[in-house]
């Protein structure tokens, strides 16, 4: 999940990383009335890269020309996405720029900072140009990011004195915020944030990150009942118990040629009232042709999740695992409804994937 840059400055923000602040506005006429220091740059706030050279980042001497910018951005495509708002901040003098990430190394298993003084372009071209203003460190994920590495990695590039204290701090901040909040990459220019992406797989630990604006009904609804629902773009409904357990799940779907419709995560110690719930949500849903709930009891109790199933039987065909804390109680009570459950997620994943199909 990729931030928006307004979106990604406040999360700077609360760890106390610099950020050169603005205001985020939807209409043009919005622009001239805004209480700034003038010039401005008016910004697209676009997941995808490029927006400068597609014309999304503009420089404006006075209100009336910031007006002009924003009514020109807003409603323009950048590679496919539409404007739908203008960051509009305070142009800064820049000297000297520096650049500063972390990103999950998948291949090293760990986090790497990758630090540049050729700061201000995309940090591929320099890779590409220059390698040796690179300097990437592999972060022991006891161990952090604590100041006394981040001045090393700052003295690599050349900083000293008061800047290389700035440099150390602004780095174990940086990677404070990569940690805490998930992320697959935490990207940075002192003057300039330029990038913050969360990993899917984390969200339901964040939902705080994605403005109600830009969920879907259904998501705003579960997320209001406690439930993490995240809309996918299969056809067969999934509901699991832990977030671990939900993206196996997926998995497991996908190993058998079925494609998710949802992530929906119940979560522990789910009550029958929470299944029931979960089940009308997912249900409602265009296009789902079935259900598959993988439930692995622990503190969730199996005979729960039953009573709240015949509460409000599934309306498509449904594939049913489930095992654990009281499983043979919940399986009774679903036989005595009528409603088929087994034991056994390849089983139940297949036939799953089978439902949707045939139906």
């Amino acid at each position: 999940m990729k931030l928006h840059e307004y979106q990604a400055k406040e999360v700077f923000a609360r760890y106390g990383l610099p950020v050169q602040q603005g205001v985020v506005v939807d209409r043009p006429e919005q622009v001239a009335r805004l209480d700034l220091r003038y010039p401005v740059v008016v910004k697209a706030q676009v997941l995808v890269g490029g927006r400068g050279k597609a014309g999304g980042v503009k420089l404006a001497q006075t209100p009336a020309e910031a007006e002009t910018h924003a009514r020109a951005i807003l409603g323009m495509e950048i590679k496919g996405e539409r404007v739908g708002r203008v960051l509009v901040v305070p142009a800064a003098e820049i000297g000297a720029e520096y650049y500063l990430a972390f990103v999950t190394d998948r291949a090293a298993r760990c986090a790497v900072a990758v630090a540049s003084a050729a700061g201000g372009v995309e940090i591929e071209t320099v890779a590409r140009a220059t390698p040796e203003k690179i300097a990437t460190v592999a972060i022991d994920p006891v161990l952090g990011c604590p100041p006394f590495l981040a001045r090393a990695l700052g003295r690599r590039l050349g900083i000293a004195g008061p800047m290389l204290e700035q440099f150390a701090g602004i780095g174990a901040n940086l990677y404070r915020l990569y940690w805490t909040e998930d992320a697959e990459l935490a990207e940075i220019n002192p003057l300039a944030i330029v990038g913050f992406v969360l990993d899917d797989n984390a969200s339901y630990r964040h939902p705080h990150h994605l403005p109600s604006e830009e969920l879907t009904a259904l998501e705003r609804e579960a997320r209001a009942s406690g439930l993490a629902y995240v809309e996918l773009d299969g056809d067969i409904a999934v509901i699991g118990n832990g977030a671990g357990l939900v993206m196996s799940t997926l998995d497991l779907l996908a190993h058998f040629g079925g494609r998710a419709a949802n992530f929906l995560d119940i979560g522990g110690g789910a009550t029958a009232e929470g299944m029931r719930k979960a089940l009308d949500i997912v249900q409602r849903k265009p296009g789902v042709r079935s259900i598959f709930i993988n439930i692995f009891g622990g503190i969730t109790r199996c005979d729960d999740v039953a009573r709240g199933i015949v509460q409000d039987p599934p309306r498509v065909p449904a594939s049913i695992r489930l095992t654990g804390t009281n499983e043979e109680e919940g399986q009774r009570i679903l036989r005595a409804a009528g409603i088929a459950a087994g034991l056994d997620a390849e089983e139940a994943a297949r036939a799953a994937v089978s439902l949707g199909r045939s139906a």
